[in-house]
C-alpha cells in the first residue's frame, strides 16, 4: 500500500511536534541554570551557550524542525501547522512534572480541544499542489498580494525590535513572540520553497544552479538565526506555559496567512472543506486559550529586594534580633515621612536580615 503525501506529512509532523514540545522544557531549564550562574538571557546574557541542558533542548529542538521542514515538503501549511498544537500539550504535561507549573482541570479540557481540533483539520486538509521547480515558486513569492504581505511583515518587525523592545520587551510577552511570529510565517514559506527545490533536486531536476533557491536559502537563515534569538528572550523572561501557546496561535496564524496567499493552498477546495478547515482552526486557538488561561504565571521578584530561603525553624520575630536593614532607591525618597511611622517597625520598601 502506498501512502499519500499528506499521510507522510502527517506522520513527520506529529513527531516534530513530540520532539519540539520536549525542547521547550530542556531549553526552559538550561535557561535556569545559565541565569543563576550569569547575566539571563532576558536581559541581553549569553551565558546559556555554556550550558549543556540548553544545547541538549537545542538538538531536541532542531532534529523537530527538520522533521517539521521535510513535513511542509509533502503537506500544505494549513495540515503541518496546526498540528503543533500537539507540541503545546507535550510541553504542558513536561512543564507539569518537571517544572513544577501546575496544570488545572480547565488546561485538560484545552489539550483535548486542541487535539478534537486537529483531528478536523486532518480530514479536510487539501492536497498538496507541489509546483514543479524553483521559478514557479520565485513567481508564486513575487506576485503582489505576497509581496504586500512580506512589506507590512518587515515594517511590524522592525518596528517591534527598534521601538517596542526596549521600552516593553521585559513586561509584554507581545513583543518578543510577536517577533518570533512574523518572522516564522516568512521562515516556512522559504524552508518550504527550499525542500521543494531539494525534494525535485533528488528527483533529477536539479535546482542547485538557480539563484533563487540560494536567496531562498539565505532568508530562511537569517529568519531561523532571529526567531532563536528572540525566543530565548521570551523563555527566559516569562513562564514557558504562558511562551508555547502565545507564541503557537500567532506563529500558526500567520503561518497559515502567508501559506494560503502565497501558495494558494485553498485552491480548488470547496466551501465546505474550507469551513470544516477554518472550524477545526477556531477549535485548536481556543483550545490553545484555555490551555493558557489556566496556567500559572512565575512569580516574579520586585526589583530592590533580596529574598531568603530557610526553615522553619530559622525564623525568629525580627524585634529580637540584630538587624541589617537593605533599602532601594525609593526608602530615601520617603526620608522625610519615616518619624510618621512605628518606630519599632522595618522601614518600607527594604528587606530585613536577621543574623
Amino acid at each position: 500500500m502506498v501512502m499519500s503525501d499528506n499521510s507522510k506529512g502527517l506522520i513527520l509532523a506529529v513527531a516534530s511536534s513530540a520532539f519540539i514540545g520536549s525542547s521547550f522544557i530542556l531549553k526552559k531549564k538550561g535557561l535556569k541554570r545559565a541565569a543563576a550562574a550569569g547575566t539571563s538571557a532576558g536581559v541581553g546574557g549569553y551565558t546559556y551557550l555554556l550550558e549543556p541542558l540548553w544545547w541538549v533542548g537545542m538538538v531536541t529542538m532542531i532534529v523537530g524542525e527538520v522533521a517539521n521542514f521535510v513535513a511542509y515538503v509533502y503537506a500544505p501549511a494549513v495540515l503541518v501547522t496546526p498540528l503543533g498544537a500537539l507540541s503545546i500539550i507535550i510541553s504542558a504535561f513536561l512543564a507539569h512534572f518537571l517544572l513544577k507549573e501546575r496544570l488545572q482541570r480547565m488546561g485538560i479540557l484545552g489539550c483535548v480541544a486542541c487535539i478534537v481540533g486537529s483531528v478536523v483539520i486532518v480530514i479536510h486538509a487539501p492536497q498538496e499542489q507541489t509546483p514543479n521547480s524553483v521559478e514557479e515558486i520565485w513567481t508564486l513569492a513575487t506576485q503582489p498580494a505576497f509581496l504586500i504581505y512580506v512589506a507590512a511583515t518587515i515594517s511590524i518587525v522592525l518596528a517591534l525590535i527598534l521601538h517596542f523592545e526596549p521600552r516593553y520587551g521585559q513586561t509584554n510577552i507581545l513583543v518578543y513572540i510577536g517577533i518570533c511570529s512574523l518572522v516564522g510565517s516568512l521562515t516556512v514559506v522559504s524552508i518550504k520553497a527550499i525542500g521543494i527545490a531539494i525534494k525535485l533536486t533528488l528527483e533529477g531536476t536539479s535546482q542547485i544552479a538557480y539563484p533563487q533557491t540560494w536567496f531562498f536559502v539565505t532568508v530562511a537563515a537569517i529568519c531561523v538565526v532571529t526567531q532563536l534569538n528572540y525566543l530565548n528572550k521570551a523563555l527566559d523572561t516569562f513562564n514557558a506555559a504562558i511562551v508555547s501557546p502565545v507564541y503557537y496561535v500567532m506563529f500558526t496564524t500567520l503561518t497559515i496567512v502567508a501559506s494560503a496567499i502565497m501558495f494558494k493552498d485553498w485552491s480548488g477546495q470547496d466551501a465546505s472543506s474550507i469551513a470544516s478547515e477554518l472550524c477545526g482552526f477556531i477549535t485548536v486557538l481556543s483550545g490553545t486559550i484555555i490551555l493558557h488561561s489556566t496556567r500559572e504565571q512565575e512569580p516574579a521578584h520586585p526589583i530592590g529586594t533580596v529574598t531568603w530561603y530557610g526553615s522553619a525553624e530559622s525564623i525568629k520575630p525580627y524585634e529580637d534580633e540584630p538587624l541589617i536593614n537593605l533599602h532601594d532607591s525609593d526608602y530615601f525618597e520617603h526620608q522625610d515621612s519615616a518619624s510618621n511611622r512605628d518606630q519599632n517597625a522595618p522601614p518600607r520598601n527594604c528587606t530585613v536580615i536577621s543574623i
